[in-house]
């Protein structure tokens, strides 16, 4: 049956069955142009009329499809099909808001598992710009209406770097229900819970406080339902923004170093030479470097000077400072000019307002949890670069989602 005598069949039976009316359906046919000559399937029999052109009609309500059946058993049979294969992949019943599984939809533990365990998605907060010390990151809620409860996120962190062996070293897990939102955590991590663009939208978050500059860190999270399944990983990789760095006290060190090198050195200036530069971080020393070429490169550049002042094996151990600073700070710490800046900004710190019994996690559903939030303020440390007085530029950590 070609499908403009279909519509043409349901728009008469709209129109002599008024007392029955076909539910959630309203058909308008309108013409819009002829089928090609060459289309057979446009053609009526026996007529050389040609039909019209199909069209997408409005659709001016929505309703589910089993409403539009009459017969009552073959409509909740419809019903339970459908919402089995939307809510349970097709391998159990909806019992009120939870899976009922079919005995052949059980895992290799015994886990019922007919009912998904979504994959939550970790990623930057887009309120908190990192620093270089503080890193904010969330998650939109993975749990459906209907179907898996969540307990609880598991989030882990690490430092990854050339000294690690990221086999070994695990780094650090935490609960977001036990350690996080009870208190019991380090109070360099708080949790936080914020809604969506809807109101059943649930969105968390943790913001780590006491990162270390230009440091690359992993972090990683995964949801647990009530039955103790763990859900697929959502990995995050970033670098925090450089270490703050007060300019204007590196070009002071510079000029330190510079009369200290000029002329004859004594033992007790190659001493106050090689201690100040010790006691100054990494990136400061570079910056030192920096200024030092800048002014006085052409009675030798800080490398050559220091060596023969200080003797290789002191310069040496001055030097290899250095390589703990990151390529990508390098490029931004021979900047013309840097000014550092500390700003506040608010964040929401979230507590639970009851206790969840020990033994007992995978039995509490997070999303029911009563929480109280405040709203508190966090400094953050950051250094603005730019190639002449007056003008700076702002860099942004680096991230890599997985």
């Amino acid at each position: 049956m070609p499908f403009i005598t279909y519509l043409s069949g349901l728009l008469t039976a709209q129109m002599l069955s008024d007392d029955q009316l076909i539910s959630g359906v309203e058909i308008r046919c309108e013409e819009k142009g002829r089928c090609p000559s060459t289309c057979h399937l446009c053609r009526r029999p026996g007529k050389e009329q040609l039909s019209p052109t199909p069209v997408l009609l409005e659709i001016n309500r929505v309703v589910p499809l089993y409403t539009l059946i009459q017969d009552n058993g073959t409509k909740e049979a419809f019903k339970s099909a459908l919402m089995s294969s939307y809510w349970c992949s097709g391998k159990g019943d909806v019992i009120d808001d939870w899976c009922r599984c079919d005995l052949s939809a059980f895992d290799a533990s015994g886990l019922p598992n007919c009912s998904p365990l979504p994959q939550p998605v970790l990623r930057l907060s887009p309120t908190v710009e990192p620093s270089s010390t503080v890193v904010s990151l969330e998650w939109v809620d993975v749990q459906p209406a209907i179907g898996t409860k969540v307990s609880d996120y598991i989030l882990q962190h690490k430092k990854v770097d050339e000294y690690t062996d990221t086999d070994l070293y695990t780094g650090e897990f935490l609960s977001f229900a036990d350690d996080l939102l009870s208190g019991l955590g380090t109070s360099c991590v708080a949790a936080g819970r914020s809604h969506g663009e809807v109101p059943e939208v649930s969105i968390y978050s943790v913001i780590f406080k006491c990162l270390e500059p230009d440091g690359l860190y992993k972090f990683t999270l995964y949801a647990v339902d009530t039955r103790g399944r763990h859900s697929e990983l959502s990995t995050v990789t970033l670098r925090t923004a450089c270490p703050l760095v007060d300019d204007n006290k590196a070009e002071e060190i510079a000029d330190k170093i510079y009369n200290l090198y000029n002329g004859y050195t004594s033992g007790k200036e190659q001493q106050i030479a090689y201690n100040t530069l010790m006691e100054v971080s990494a990136s400061m020393l570079f910056r030192v470097q920096h200024h030092y070429n800048s002014h006085y490169e052409k009675f030798g550049d800080f490398v050559w000077r220091s060596e023969d002042e200080l003797g290789p094996r002191k310069a040496h151990l001055i030097l290899r400072r250095l390589e703990r600073v990151s390529s990508h700070c390098s490029s931004l710490l021979q900047s013309a000019y840097i000014q550092s800046r500390v700003e506040t900004v608010p964040y929401l710190f979230c507590r639970s307002e009851e206790i969840r019994p020990a033994g007992m996690v995978w039995y509490s559903i997070l999303k029911d949890t009563k929480i109280t939030c405040e709203e508190k303020m966090v400094s953050m440390a950051r250094n603005t670069y730019g190639e002449s007085k007056g003008r700076y530029y702002l860099t942004l950590s680096k991230v890599t989602p997985f």
